[in-house]
């Protein structure tokens, strides 16, 4: 009896008929031969899910498995097939491929939890070298060389809702005005994001909003808000406070007229404050700075798919090489979360990905199949074996 593998489950994902639609809509497909987008977007998922480290191990490992080809709807590959396709295919298919799975990842976990809490921010992707410097001196920066990718991250799903990929030069707050606003959900984003105009839009969007007040902010005390006995060691002030100006120092018009609240809090680990801005004028002070520090989880997120996933070395040293293979990453992390949440496993995003990474080609229901009737015969034989000694 057949039963498919590891690979083909995770990659039940990404239905075929649903990323064929993409392919049409950009009429994709219409220059190439054999090597199509779907093996293409195939090739490099297990390209990251397998972690091999260059396009000639990318070619051995997938090769070895032909038997499994058919089924996952590809055939052997050649790496400079692939590296051919890296350079010169566009990376739009593959930028809907991410928003699709985003979208599938967060919806049934966001319908579940009453607070829908989006962490913002950006991380460089360091380029470098022989070239890499073709393309990324120009918009380099005194700290980064390279690209930037900025996400907007899930805190109860744990993946991404909003991704972009940026020269690094491009201030994160430029960003900030394409990131999807949506009613109910709460924005979690630090001073780099300072923007009035966008925060204004989000209180239009009936959204809340969590971030610092720059030092220089020019506001108004209105109202003292009381501080709760248990919360006078870690919370200094609660106000709620408006701008001063209607311009801002660049003399343009200033739209945001609502009140704010402005929480103090105390860090631990520093002797400066806190000083924490939000629209939200109801809950306690103390959610407020909780809100604030799981701002780290995007921090971890960066972290998680930089040491685990294949987006420090590259198969190619093109722009669009670049971007297509940091995309397949995020496909590969919102694969594996989908199959994490499909089968409810209480392992962790990494031991599974350790777990799929070790059997990637193995047929699971086949191996449980052996292994169970491995020991009804092992049972069958205990009990011939005690009748031995009575």
């Amino acid at each position: 009896m057949f039963r498919i593998t590891n690979f083909q489950e995770i990659m039940k994902g990404l239905p075929r008929g649903s990323f064929d639609v993409i392919v049409n809509k950009h009429n994709a497909n219409k220059y190439t031969k054999q090597f199509g987008y779907w093996q293409h977007v195939v090739a490099m998922i297990y390209a990251q899910l397998s972690g091999a480290s260059s396009l000639r191990e990318l070619q051995a490992g997938f090769n070895g498995h032909v038997t499994h080809h058919y089924h996952l709807g590809a055939s052997a590959i050649k790496k400079s097939t692939l590296a051919d396709a890296n350079n010169q295919r566009k990376d739009a298919v593959f930028v809907d491929v991410v928003q699709l799975l985003m979208q599938k990842a967060s919806r049934s976990v966001r319908q579940q939890s009453q607070e829908w809490l989006c962490l913002l921010d950006s991380t460089p992707i360091f380029l470098k070298g022989r070239e890499f410097d073709r393309w990324t001196e120009e918009s380099k920066t005194r700290h980064t060389q390279g690209l930037k990718l900025h996400v907007l991250y899930d805190t109860k799903a744990e993946v991404p809702t909003w991704q972009s990929i940026t020269a690094p030069n491009v201030n994160d707050v430029t960003k900030a005005w394409d990131v999807p606003l949506h009613k109910g959900a709460i924005y979690v984003f630090d001073k780099g994001y300072c923007d009035y105009g966008w925060w204004r839009d989000i209180d239009l969007a009936e959204a809340q909003f969590v971030t610092r007040f720059k030092c220089n902010a020019g506001v108004s005390i209105e109202k003292e808000l009381p501080i709760e006995v248990a919360d006078k060691g870690v919370v200094i002030s609660d106000q709620i406070v408006r701008f001063k100006h209607k311009h801002t120092r660049a003399k343009c018009k200033l739209h945001y007229e609502r009140p704010l609240r402005r929480v103090t809090v105390m860090r631990e680990d520093k002797a400066t404050p806190l000083v924490l801005a939000t629209n939200d004028l109801t809950s306690s002070a103390r959610e407020i700075a909780q809100r604030y520090k799981e701002r780290w989880g995007i921090e971890l997120f960066f972290k998680w798919i930089k040491q685990h996933l294949k987006i420090k070395s590259f198969f190619g040293r093109s722009e669009n090489a670049v971007r297509i293979q940091l995309l397949t990453a995020l496909i590969a992390y919102l694969l594996v979360a989908l199959h994490k949440q499909t089968h409810h496993l209480k392992a962790t995003l990494w031991e599974c990905l350790c777990l799929i990474r070790a059997t990637l080609f193995q047929r699971k229901e086949l191996d449980d199949h052996r292994e169970q009737k491995r020991r009804r015969e092992e049972q069958r034989m205990y009990q011939f074996q005690i009748g031995l000694f009575t």
